[in-house]
């Protein structure tokens, strides 16, 4: 077991350093961002001189000639230009792709991760001393990068997110999968498909405009919402003028994460992904209840919950165990749509602010954070499945 682990963790390893690398050709390995950035502030058309000195004048390459060390950051003008960078843009231009990449991926183990075009601040947050331009040092009043926050914020959604969904689809799966062919059977069968049939950014829209602000549900509830127990304060005194308490835009800066604007994204997710659990459930369910061993347990008069706890469920859940885990990644991808549709500002909303003002350090460093989840879930995944599963242990 441990072999394989270690194998597993060589193998992750591996695929991280070639990952990284191409997304880091990909990305243009920050040598075009500066001209990128230029551009795009000053327009085509502006002349090259011009462009050299806005680059000058609001982002500097520090490059060491050591090793090729290479970074954007902040002007020395913003109170927060950290201390020790310079500027040396000759030596950055001569440096190869493949020398870039080394000395980027060094900073990057290291927790330089760059600054942010779009946040003005560290990527992945930065706790030493500021210098100002007169020289004087200070602890940096806002040591939190924007990965740090980002990732707190999505962690809190997908942590709502993963503990409904999971417990929800393995249920619903469970009680299909029981008695297969049932009324029961087909009835969750039907939702199970039925969710999985709208993608959750469809969902979400539908959700927003369903049960947010003037809601057309609270609208209608104002025709009989006298017979309600629901008094004034709550929905207001207006009938057809109600609001709905349900956010669909989510002011995380001002309010903090609340039930109000949580509720929506959080059902947005858990409707489109809970249903391709519940039907790997239960299809593995159905098939461990059909299996020779709990059929000479139901003949030898075991109690039916221990039939199925006892015998089929550990079994069942195995191939289910591997598609709750590669939910992960799907989370991470599946959010930053919903993020975006709700205004949730975590990892997949600052991934698409940097990727809609090109900037590259937010980019790159999004990228590579995708890459490691999925890589840890793969290998997380693989280690359980073995565990479940004796014959591979064995084997």
């Amino acid at each position: 077991m441990l072999t394989f682990a270690i194998r597993k963790l060589i193998i992750l390893l591996l695929t991280l350093l070639v990952v990284s690398a191409v997304v880091f050709v990909i990305v243009g390995g920050n040598a075009r961002a500066l001209r990128t950035i230029a551009v795009l502030e000053l327009g085509p058309r502006t002349p090259q001189t011009e462009q050299d000195r806005y680059i000058q004048r609001t982002i500097f390459h520090q490059c060491d000639p050591g090793t090729g060390a290479e970074v954007v950051i902040e002007a020395p003008d913003n109170p927060a230009h950290p201390k020790g960078f310079y500027i040396d843009p000759e030596k950055c231009r001569s440096l190869s792709l493949a020398e870039r990449y080394g000395t980027w991926l060094f900073g990057f183990l290291q927790g330089d991760w760059g600054n942010s075009i779009v946040f003005k601040k560290h990527v992945a947050g930065y706790r030493g001393v500021l210098v100002d331009p007169q020289g004087n040092e200070k602890p940096n009043p806002d040591p939190w990068g924007v990965i740090n926050e980002r990732l707190a914020n999505t962690g809190m959604l997908a942590a709502w997110v993963f503990g409904i969904m999971v417990s929800l689809g393995l249920f619903i799966g469970i009680l299909a999968g029981m008695n297969e062919g049932s009324i029961r059977d087909r009835s969750l069968s039907v939702v199970a498909i039925g969710s999985t049939s709208m993608p959750e950014y469809v969902m979400g829209i539908l959700l927003v405009v369903l049960l947010a602000g003037n809601s057309m549900v609270f609208a209608a509830l104002g025709s009989f919402v006298d017979f309600l127990p629901i008094s004034d304060s709550f929905l207001g005194a207006d009938k057809w003028a109600r609001k709905s308490p349900l956010q669909g835009s989510a002011n995380l800066d001002k309010d903090g994460i609340t039930f109000a604007n949580t509720v929506l994204p959080v059902s947005a997710v858990i409707i489109y992904g809970f249903g391709y659990i519940a039907r790997m459930t239960r299809a593995s369910m159905a098939e461990a209840m059909r299996s020779q061993y709990v059929r000479t347990a139901v003949l030898k008069g075991v109690p039916r919950y221990q039939v199925v706890l006892k015998h089929a469920l550990r079994n069942a859940l195995i191939a289910p165990f591997t598609v709750i885990m590669l939910q992960f990644p799907y989370l991470l991808s599946g959010l930053v749509v919903v993020e975006v549709i709700f205004s949730w500002k975590g990892f997949g909303w600052a991934l698409n602010a940097g990727a809609s003002n090109m900037d590259y350090n937010l980019i790159l460093a999004c990228s590579v954070v995708s890459v490691i989840v999925v890589l840890l879930t793969q290998f997380i995944s693989d280690v359980g499945y073995v565990l479940l599963n004796p014959r591979i242990r064995v084997a």
